[in-house]
């Protein structure tokens, strides 16, 4: 299974005119919000229509420029994966949305605790406590790893989702938020990316492959340009 990972479009609708060729070629699309530009929230709206053309299977949730109450234009689209559980082609996918408390000057920010409770009450929904098959797709990145660095040596992510990571141990934890900070790595055994802002040009291609024992996972970091 192919999936193409993006996040960050922050109302480039140019940017998703140009992936739909690559949308084209994948099973599923998922998308790790900011959809609106900062301090543009009226950006959000017109870019979840782009987004809606561009493949029939999303997975989406609200990034910390989005404001919370926008979560049920995702609901109406059937896209968001906020607090719930998805299946799709043998991977469970569930999602958590917004930012982390930081400048307060995006619409969206909220403590660790609001952060994991989106998975936290997935999982329960759905009786999930370990899954190989399990994707997480979370703006806030975790901390602790690539994907979560502003500066060499200073990671923001949240140490909440890192220990629902450590404790569950999924297949794939997607996240973007910090545009710098495009990477894959790892926690354990669980893939880690953040395929960087689309905004930018950036985005993943993920390859899932089923073995005889469990799933495989390859990520590859790509540009527009």
């Amino acid at each position: 299974m192919k999936l193409l990972i993006i996040s960050d479009g922050h109302g480039d609708i140019e940017k998703l005119k140009r992936i739909k060729p690559i949308a084209d070629g994948v099973d599923g699309l998922i998308f790790g919000g900011d959809f609106a530009a900062f301090k543009k929230i009226e950006t959000g709206a017109p870019f979840l229509d782009e987004l809606l053309k561009i493949h029939k299977n999303i997975f989406a949730v609200l990034g910390n420029c989005d404001e919370p109450q926008f979560e049920e234009k995702l609901k109406e689209a059937g896209i968001s994966i906020t607090g719930e559980v998805k299946n799709f082609e043998g991977l469970i996918l569930a999602g958590s949305g917004g930012g982390s408390k930081f400048t307060g000057m995006t619409p969206y920010e909220r403590t660790d605790e609001e952060l994991v409770k989106d998975l936290t009450d997935a999982f329960e929904k759905a009786k999930i406590t370990e899954a190989d098959n399990l994707v997480l797709v979370c703006h806030n990145p975790p901390h602790g790893a690539k994907v979560d660095k502003v500066a060499p040596m200073v990671h923001v992510g949240s140490k909440g989702i890192t220990a629902l990571i450590e404790k569950h141990k999924p297949l794939l934890v997607v996240s973007g938020h910090i545009h710098e900070s495009f990477a894959v790595d790892k926690i354990g055994e669980t893939v880690l990316v953040n395929p960087g802002a689309l905004m930018e040009g950036r985005y993943a291609l993920a390859e899932i492959t089923k073995k005889e024992k469990g799933f495989e996972v390859s990520v590859e970091l790509k540009n527009l340009d």
